[in-house]
């Protein structure tokens, strides 16, 4: 399979996993030529990078997320290889962000443990 067909199933098979989540995510406008959208949409607020690979380059796919996205838009990598699930990788100030959202939903505060 050629690089680009890859990367066209990586993105299809990323948004249909966030669709079994409950999103509204399709791969992003770059198919039919445009640029600095995101590989897949659906996630507002999110700029996601969809790298499904054997071998990542974590912190170059890092820096193309951060170079691609709106201002107001986290950077986030969504990646996996084979036989193995899909994980994400972002800046540790946008997760602490979303962590403290997700804590003060729970009423937990920063100083538990």
């Amino acid at each position: 399979m050629n690089s680009r067909r890859k990367r066209a199933a990586g993105e299809r098979e990323l948004a249909g996993k966030l669709r079994e989540y409950g999103f509204t995510a399709r791969r992003g406008q770059q198919y039919c030529g445009a640029n600095g959208d995101a590989d897949v949409v659906g996630l507002p607020g999110i700029h996601i990078e969809c790298k499904r690979v054997e071998r990542l380059n974590i912190f170059e796919a890092m820096k193309q997320a951060e170079r691609d996205r709106r201002a107001e838009e986290i950077p986030a990598v969504f990646h996996r290889k084979n036989r193995e699930g899909w994980l994400v990788t972002m800046p540790l100030e946008y997760w602490i962000e979303l962590y403290k959202t997700f804590a003060g939903e729970k009423g937990a505060t920063a100083d538990e443990n």
